[in-house]
């Protein structure tokens, strides 16, 4: 498919999905979390060759590009734009020139707008305005080159016109403005671009090169004005910024002039490079990033596994599709970008997309743009990294999580390996929160309810302390959940961890059951298993404040005795399957409250 998503993927959303659950024996299993696939995308406008360009029609006939017109490459990240424009100061003429509905003549229509147009760049600005508002692209012409206009008269009395018609309207608007302007053809990865593919002799597309303050710059109405869908049987206007005066060294990009002249670059790129070079879309660079690793749009994988990286300003998210799919990759969010490490599960080419939007909160419901994409060449499958169905990209804590609440991890990386299948994550908490958490595996392991038992968390002031204990060997996803302590009782989903156990001896028995009035910040030092042995004296070490007394109920009932803020004390097991915990919260009361459950093994 195409790269060009210049429309927006309306089916994905990353809002934290609800998860309403009560903190009790009687759990009811979370709502798994669930991304809808992605709409297939829109492709920018294609070019089309069209009649040889005529020459600049006004009092001069346009000059070469010398020197003072070329731009280093690569770029230089500082601007989008091949000169200092500041578009705040547009607004009134752009104002102006979307109003101008005049269709009588060419010459009319440029008197017209150019009645608030002092400079070169404000003539040359009304005229991209107006054209990139009011020619739609011909889609009728695009498949019927009978029927194409490219007159400049007939494209504005029609209304629409292939990249031709919008070049060439163009170049004679800014002739009669005085503005020197030229018409060029080239390349372009466009409609219908395969990575890779190699172009032929014949030029596909034309834009135009204007000459404003002493230098040349280049723009494109045509991807100005809109996008087509995948049949090029519609066209929906949606202004794109990007193509007015675009830098070269973004330009080249997606533009191959002929005359390689018209790159104003130094140094110029082959037609090879131009074929081989990253496609970088209006997108990536609207969004602000930077730059992406491998820099060459086909990459192959070592050991079945291949690696992406993304650079940006600031906290952007991410999401990723490798044939459609995001279950075959591990992203993390970093600061400044995202890294992605993928792993096809079948040899050949693979399509790779990778999707971008802001993290503002304005953007909340805006879509993901698609921003780069890659072909994957697999030679062999790594069939051991296999990640559990229950994954949700991306994985581990980021800025996103710490955003969240999530301060300071213990883990800072996504996946925690651990040989005796135990492990223990810490948390400074920067907000008013109660925190949830389950663990999933993909194999029939301990329903929900049960492997949520197999985690156990303690609040210790500001500080969480989340224990894990593996019911086996294998792969498991810790996912966490979150809500204001204030709020009732519906959970955010916040972020997940992939925890891997190869060690298949290690089998681990849940912590005890805790009721609704066990308290987040009480503490259970012994015992921590919830299977105790049977016909044992068990030793009880519990970190409980507010309470008045405490009872451990088996075949007797033993009270444990405060000390130094524990109730401690030692239970029998004989003769019973399962030992109850109760606390007297007032000495005035008669009634307890069941805190903790403990199983009993079997004989």
């Amino acid at each position: 498919e195409p790269w060009e998503q210049t429309k927006p993927i309306t089916s994905v959303s990353d809002k934290g999905t609800q998860v309403t659950v009560e903190i009790h024996p009687e759990d009811t299993p979370l709502k798994p979390i669930r991304i809808p696939s992605l709409e297939k995308g829109s492709q920018w406008l294609p070019g089309l060759r069209g009649h040889n360009n005529k020459g600049f029609q006004g009092t001069e006939a346009p000059q070469s590009p010398g020197a003072k017109d070329l731009h280093a490459y690569p770029w230089d990240k500082s601007s989008f734009k091949s000169m200092p424009v500041d578009l705040q100061q547009f607004q009134k003429l752009d104002a102006y020139a979307l109003k101008v509905n005049i269709k009588s003549s060419v010459e009319d229509l440029v008197k017209a707008l150019l009645k608030h147009a002092r400079t070169d760049l404000e003539k040359v600005r009304a005229i991209w305005m107006w054209i990139c508002h009011n020619i739609e692209y011909d889609v009728v012409g695009y498949h019927n080159k009978s029927q194409r206009l490219s007159e400049a008269k007939d494209v504005l009395q029609m209304g629409k016109s292939v990249c031709e018609g919008y070049a060439g309207l163009f170049e004679q608007m800014c002739s009669i403005a005085g503005v020197q302007c030229k018409k060029l053809s080239g390349h372009s990865k466009g409609h219908g671009y395969k990575i890779g593919q190699t172009f032929t002799e014949t030029s596909d597309h034309a834009w135009n090169a204007v000459y404003i303050e002493g230098r040349w710059h280049l723009l494109d109405s045509t991807w100005g004005s809109g996008f087509l869908d995948d049949s090029v049987t519609k066209f929906t206007y949606r202004y794109n910024e990007f193509y007015f005066l675009t830098h070269p060294a973004l330009f080249i990009n997606t533009h191959f002039p002929d005359n390689s002249n018209w790159q104003l670059l130094k140094p110029t790129l082959t037609l090879k490079e131009f074929e081989n070079s990253m496609l970088y879309n209006s997108s990536f660079y609207s969004l602000g990033l930077l730059a992406s690793h491998p820099e060459t749009p086909i990459i192959q994988t070592v050991n079945g596994k291949a690696s992406v990286s993304v650079d940006c300003r600031s906290g952007m998210l991410f999401m990723f599709k490798l044939k459609g799919t995001d279950k075959h990759g591990l992203m993390t969010l970093k600061k400044h970008g995202m890294k992605l490490d993928i792993y096809p599960q079948e040899t050949g080419r693979h399509n790779l997309k990778i999707f971008a939007k802001s993290s503002k909160a304005e953007a909340s419901d805006c879509a993901y743009d698609c921003v780069l994409e890659y072909v994957v060449e697999c030679e062999s499958v790594d069939k051991a990294t296999r990640f559990p169905k229950d994954l949700h990209q991306p994985v581990g804590p980021s800025w996103l999580s710490e955003r969240q609440g999530f301060l300071r991890p213990s883990h800072r990386e996504p996946i925690i390996h651990t040989n005796d299948g135990r492990c223990s994550l810490t948390f400074t908490l920067g907000k008013d929160i109660s925190v949830l958490t389950s663990l999933h595996a993909d194999n029939s392991g301990p329903t929900e309810d049960v492997s949520r038992q197999h985690v156990m968390q303690i609040l210790r002031g500001n500080q969480i302390e989340l224990k894990v204990h593996l019911p086996h060997a294998g792969n498991f996803v810790l996912k966490i959940y979150s809500k204001k302590r204030s709020d009732p009782g519906s959970y955010d989903y916040v972020f997940n961890y992939l925890i891997t156990c190869l060690n298949t001896e290690m089998k681990w028995p849940a912590f005890p059951q805790r009721y609704s009035k066990w308290m987040e910040d009480y503490e259970i030092l012994e015992p921590l298993s919830g299977l105790l042995p049977a016909n044992r004296n068990v030793q009880f070490k519990l970190k409980m404040h507010g309470i008045a007394k405490v009872l451990v109920q088996a075949e007797n009932t033993y009270p444990l005795t405060h000390n130094k803020g524990c109730w401690e004390g030692t239970c029998n097991t004989s003769g019973c399957r399962e030992v109850s915990v109760m606390v007297h919260e007032n000495a005035n009361h008669s009634f307890y409250s069941y805190v903790l459950k403990y199983e009993v093994e079997t004989q």
